[in-house]
């Protein structure tokens, strides 16, 4: 074959890269706020961005995960996936969440074996679960409550099948004021509240992989984004404007009561438990992911419109290739009455974020030019 032939030949397109299994916490504090990790910048995955604990399964760590052949199992909630998000926080951010064999409460561990511990699983010199075994305790796996799955679409060269769970630590039982702090010299001066429990202190894991661990309210978080002063992805953004409208913003003034509190709770777990589930839309009642619960929603974001100045608009409402194809009959999918619109072009981003209906955001382009969110 002739060069000028093999050059007319199309380029044979590249299989897409399999999902990773992950897992990942959306940890909610004694006042109803949520923790963010800031990435490192050197990162391969979310470098410099603010996204939840966790990460990549591990079979040493985790036990075993269903293999792609078994992508019914392999994209669902199970053993593997809720020991990884438990370890993961623990690496990344020192929060143990594991229970007393006696007491059932809250394992709380000194700093130096905290800190020892982090390291120990971190590099693989001992399973997590012996070493929550050998501080009196055992992993809270029945503390994690599925909410929604994440798949990374192609072509992303690294891909992430990422279950997400929600995990509410205990309550405080008093009012106490709310301290500040800033969460590193090296990044923007950004004070905001944070809880003052010793129990759920967070700490960054000394640079591996974050720079910082801080809760702040889901409105605090948004604001600080669309303020400039911090970059977060699709799915922590999403999920953020979602948990905003049951964690107002009344709790920056000051810490909550526990009745207040309690009824955000039982607000969030109420809404996740019902069917029809979706964003807030009455038209969409009708559509199939409509009743699919917020515990089993698969969302694998897919390019609706793409502009010429980096906008995107991302639908939210199919699972993916790999779920697609598995062919039981069991309805899934993710959200059909709410789109992400996002800048992926400018510098330092992802910027720009919005969640918006799909009508909205396809025909009133406005409303994201020059990114007006």
């Amino acid at each position: 074959m002739s060069q000028s032939q093999s050059k007319s030949q199309p380029r044979a397109k590249q299989p897409a890269a399999e999902p990773r299994p992950s897992a990942s916490i959306i940890l909610i504090s004694p006042t109803n706020q949520i923790l963010l990790l800031h990435r490192v910048k050197t990162s391969t995955s979310f470098a410099s961005a603010h996204v939840f604990p966790g990460g990549n399964l591990d079979a040493l760590h985790d036990g075993p995960v269903a293999p792609p052949t078994e992508g019914a199992l392999r994209h669902a909630d199970g053993p593997a996936y809720r020991i990884a998000a438990l370890r993961e926080c623990f690496e990344e951010s020192g929060i143990l969440l594991a229970k007393g064999r006696e007491d059932g409460k809250l394992v709380s561990v000194g700093e130096g074996v905290r800190d020892e511990g982090r390291r120990k699983v971190h590099s693989g010199e001992v399973k997590f679960r012996d070493w929550v075994e050998g501080v009196g305790g055992v992993p809270d796996v029945d503390g994690l409550i599925p909410f929604t799955r994440w798949i990374t679409p192609p072509p992303s060269p690294k891909r992430f099948t990422t279950q997400m769970y929600l995990y509410f630590l205990p309550p405080n039982p008093e009012s106490t004021p709310s301290s500040s702090s800033s969460p590193s010299s090296q990044e923007t001066a950004i004070t905001i509240p944070t809880d003052t429990s010793p129990i759920i202190v967070p700490t960054p894991d000394g640079g591996i992989e974050h720079t910082s661990a801080t809760f702040a309210t889901p409105s605090t978080w948004l604001s600080l984004h669309h303020a400039r002063k911090i970059s977060m992805f699709p799915p922590q953004y999403f999920l953020l404007t979602l948990l905003s409208r049951f964690f107002p913003r009344a709790a920056e003034a000051g810490t909550p009561s526990r009745s207040v509190v309690d009824r955000e709770r039982r607000d969030l777990l109420e809404f996740i438990g019902r069917v029809p589930a979706t964003f807030g839309g009455e038209r969409e009642l009708g559509h199939p992911t409509s009743a699919i619960p917020w515990a089993e929603k698969i969302i694998s974001p897919r390019v609706l419109k793409a502009r010429g100045d980096g906008y995107l608009v991302l639908g939210l409402d199919r699972t993916g290739a790999e779920v697609e194809a598995i062919g039981d009959g069991k309805v899934r999918g993710g959200v059909a009455d709410a789109v992400v619109v996002v800048n992926l072009k400018a510098k330092g981003g992802p910027w720009n974020l919005g969640v918006f209906g799909k009508d909205e955001a396809m025909k009133e382009e406005n409303l994201v030019k020059g990114g007006k969110l």
